[in-house]
């Protein structure tokens, strides 16, 4: 799953107070203390698949629209497209319009540039950066959203929400899918034999990390092959490091990649990336392992798998559930550590852009942003919505439950993923700026000058200075 960003300009993030990030993460905190016992379902694909064709009472209208034929894109691909095909395939069912699932390439904004290009564009997109979504109506190429849309929006979202899908104050996005992306989860067979427990501090994480690994396992198991994954661990550390306001600084480019505060946070990370054994398969294994096979090598192998730890967010699931692992019990999870005063709260997400201005396609975003749709993909697993209307009880198990309720809980006290809200050439693209140069740090820890002045070039290419 690709997620995570923010531009510098055309978006509002709203910005919080050290105190309300502690108390949404205090809230997350509590929340998953109470998620260590027997599931009702081990969660990713192991939920009701029935669920997700059975039509939920209705609680928004939309047009008739037979005959209607629509495209819609996303870079999903697995068990997460499948789940949103039940989507479409119930919103195909109350309007009669036939629904096409189009599998894009990341970036999707490059994708779209080409379908544009050949005069066929999708009539809706999923985009997983703020950023793509101020390029895509710089462009001209996104369609502002309709009044039914924006109305299904304003009653069923946070302003924060709302706000970070507008470009010059209109809105464009519908942010369907969320990610609580400051979890880490680890096999709880491995924590038994260590003596380990959930810690707390970046300090107690360093600890934790040392007793998994005397005990035979790798502490941590990193989807290096995919840079999204890596700019996720540096704002983690630099949120709760260097506060929410030098955070939003560093997301717009007000200050540059070679500040003191950027130096703190990579030599904080490589605490963990630099210790000899404490990554699975070092740095050379990290970077050829993708996401998804970074979180089954921890869940994978008895009690004796590849790693103990994998950092990500709640998207995990849909991994977890190809193993014989149950969230829950043999899966669990917790906030990711206090690096400073508080523990951070980042988040990410996938909104619906309308391409193509007709009736269907503003029909397809007014059903995106409603609770009906959400709650079909939230009760498969897998899947986080920030729709304040779904009901938190049709997730399919109590770790989900309990992160959805925190996220909601939360309003609009998060901050958005920074490598998102960047332009997509430095946040977003793989092999290039940010991923590309936190792949290399992964691979040379010690090179922290050489990480920030690399990463503050290319970002003064992006942001145009």
């Amino acid at each position: 799953m690709r997620t995570s960003s923010t531009i510098r300009t055309g978006r509002t993030v709203k910005r919080t107070t050290r105190a309300a990030a502690t108390l949404a993460v205090a809230a997350l905190a509590l929340s998953l203390t109470a998620c260590g016992g027997d599931d009702d379902n081990g969660g990713g694909d192991n939920g009701d698949k029935s669920g997700g064709t059975k039509a939920p009472a209705s609680s928004v209208t939309l047009p008739k629209l037979d005959g209607e034929s629509l495209e819609v894109a996303a870079v999903w691909t697995g068990t997460e497209q499948e789940n949103f095909k039940q989507v479409l395939a119930e919103f195909e069912k109350r309007t009669g319009a036939k629904v096409t699932f189009v599998p894009a390439q990341d970036p999707i904004i490059n994708f779209l540039g080409s379908k544009i290009a050949g005069g066929a564009p999708p009539d809706v997109a999923m985009l997983p950066q703020p950023g793509a979504i101020k390029q895509a109506v710089d462009k001209g190429w996104a369609k502002p959203l309709g009044a039914e849309a924006t109305k299904e929006l304003g009653e069923n979202y946070s302003q924060g929400w709302q706000d970070i899908g507008k470009v010059g104050g209109k809105q464009y996005g519908v942010y369907y899918k969320a990610a609580n992306k400051s979890l880490i989860w680890y096999n709880a067979q491995v924590f038994e034999n260590a003596g380990a427990a959930e810690p707390k501090t970046w300090d107690e994480l360093l600890d934790t990390a040392q007793m998994v690994y005397d005990s035979g396992v790798a502490p941590f198991s990193v989807g290096g092959a995919d840079g999204w994954t890596l700019t996720d661990w540096f704002e983690n550390v630099y949120l709760s490091q260097a506060g929410p306001e030098k955070y939003d600084q560093l997301a717009k480019h007000e200050i540059k990649w070679t500040d003191p505060s950027v130096k703190e946070a990579l030599t904080t990370l490589a605490e963990i990336w630099g210790k000899k054994d404490f990554v699975a398969g070092g740095a050379s294994g990290a970077l050829q392992t993708e996401f998804p096979a970074s979180v089954t090598q921890t869940f994978t192998g008895g009690d004796q798998p590849k790693a103990g730890m994998v950092y990500e967010g709640d998207f995990v699931q849909v991994n977890i559930g190809e193993t014989k692992a149950k969230v829950g019990t043999d899966a669990k999870v917790f906030p990711f550590p206090a690096v400073g005063d508080t523990a951070p709260v980042v988040s990410g997400g996938d909104a619906a852009v309308v391409f193509k201005d007709s009736k269907a396609a503003q029909a397809l975003a007014t059903w995106l942003a409603s609770p009906d749709a959400a709650a079909i993909q939230a009760k498969l697993g897998g899947f986080l919505s920030p729709n304040k209307s779904v009901d938190a009880s049709v997730y399919p198990n109590e770790v989900q439950k309990k992160i959805a309720d925190a996220l909601i809980a939360a309003g609009d006290d998060f901050r958005f993923d920074m490598s998102d809200q960047a332009p997509q050439a430095f946040g977003g693209t793989p092999g290039k700026g940010e991923w590309k140069t936190l792949q290399d740090f992964l691979k040379n820890p010690k090179d922290v000058a050489g990480a920030q002045a690399k990463l503050e070039a290319d970002a003064a290419a992006a942001y145009g200075g």
